[in-house]
């Protein structure tokens, strides 16, 4: 057997076995199944609902909200960011109809700042339209989630029992099409990967991560980082925010859940690359040594041990076996979140190579001047 052999097939061996002992148990799905228990006060709450064009989803968004079964002072500010297919009075309408009118407030946003991205901006102008006094918590939640009754009782309950700053959920995405049964699971792996949650929740860790479609914030960290403004041109603006906190000193977690659900669907391959391509480049801070070591390494750890179990039928077998099995049994986990067939846990490979092919994509179009595409916007410009 050939030494070269060997050493290729023990590349992504030591790869998986460190991504298995090593890197936080990221495979380990870590989904929020807290019971809430009764508080002596229930903080005040008020939800920002950043909407630029949501006329599909908004509805059910903020009937969701209408209906959380929340103990404490709870409204909802929709900002609506210069939509142009009624989102506003769709959001009205669905308040109306679940009783909770005076509730909620629809801010109209300025005009974007420059420096700003959109999502960052209308965040920032719904913090400024939250006027009530004694307003302790902040939850940002996307216009096209939609949460369980419960949700936002889980939410403060873990943040009071923890004395968490920052609690985020990833809500379950949608995985009904071909496209997105292949891809999504991997969406959730590979976050996951880069940002394991108990490496997050770790004070002596630095990394720092949240899913922006939920989050609950306490109010009285934000002048301690200096607001959104202190993060206003960033594309990631989640993690951005987390990563804001956690250095400040602030305590944050993020897990999972099942029962909120994203109520975007992604049906064809090209609506998930532009998905991943709006951040891909970011991840990797815009850098070509970066993107050549990221290619590299989705080539090394999800790639090489299959090419070689085809190319080389029966050699180096343990080293080659042992990788693909940890590869597999690791995504069987978060295939199985999904509930879908096991036989799936064998398309990560696959998944990867287009993840590479759409972070290409993502440095194309930052050269290009058009990064971080969204809703219209070029939020990553070059230079």
């Amino acid at each position: 057997m050939p030494l070269n052999l060997n050493f290729l097939a023990a590349i992504p061996l030591a790869i998986w076995l460190y991504l298995l002992l090593a890197r936080g148990s990221f495979w380990r799905l870590s989904e929020d199944k807290i019971e809430p228990r009764r508080l002596e006060d229930w903080p005040h709450v008020v939800a920002v609902v950043p909407a630029r064009n949501e006329a599909t989803t908004i509805s059910q968004a903020i009937s969701s909200l209408a209906k959380q079964d929340y103990p404490g002072e709870f409204s909802i500010v929709v900002v609506d960011d210069h939509s142009e297919d009624g989102t506003a009075a769709l959001a009205q309408q669905a308040a109306n109809e679940s009783g909770a009118s005076q509730r909620l407030k629809i801010h109209s946003a300025a005009p974007l700042a420059p420096g700003w991205t959109g999502k960052l901006w209308a965040l920032n102008e719904g913090i400024s339209a939250t006027s009530e006094k004694g307003v302790e918590f902040i939850w940002f939640t996307d216009a096209d989630i939609e949460h369980a009754p419960d949700t936002l009782r889980r939410l403060v309950f873990r943040a009071e029992k923890n004395s968490l700053d920052l609690t985020s959920l990833m809500v379950l995405l949608q995985a009904n099409t071909f496209a997105e049964r292949l891809l999504i699971p991997a969406f959730l792996y590979f976050f996951l990967l880069l940002y394991p949650p108990r490496w997050i929740a770790d004070p002596n860790a630095s990394t720092a991560g949240a899913a922006g479609g939920c989050i609950l914030l306490r109010r009285n960290v934000l002048a301690p980082i200096g607001g959104m403004a202190s993060i206003r041109g960033e594309v990631i603006d989640d993690c951005a925010l987390a990563r804001a906190v956690k250095k400040n000193g602030g305590k944050i977690w993020m897990g999972l859940t099942r029962v909120s659900v994203s109520l975007r669907g992604y049906g064809t391959f090209a609506e998930i690359r532009d998905m991943i391509a709006r951040t891909a480049f970011t991840q990797l801070h815009y850098s070509f040594a970066f993107f050549a070591v990221a290619l590299a390494g989705l080539f090394g750890t999800f790639l090489l041990p299959w090419i070689l179990f085809f190319a080389y039928p029966g050699e180096a077998w343990l080293l080659v076996d042992t990788a693909i099995a940890l590869m597999t049994a690791t995504f069987l986990l978060t295939v199985r979140f999904y509930n879908l067939s096991a036989a799936w846990a064998l398309t990560l490979p696959f998944a990867a190579a287009f993840y590479g092919y759409a972070t290409c994509v993502s440095a194309v179009r930052y050269w290009l001047g058009r990064g971080g595409q969204w809703k219209g916007r070029a939020q990553a410009q070059n230079g």
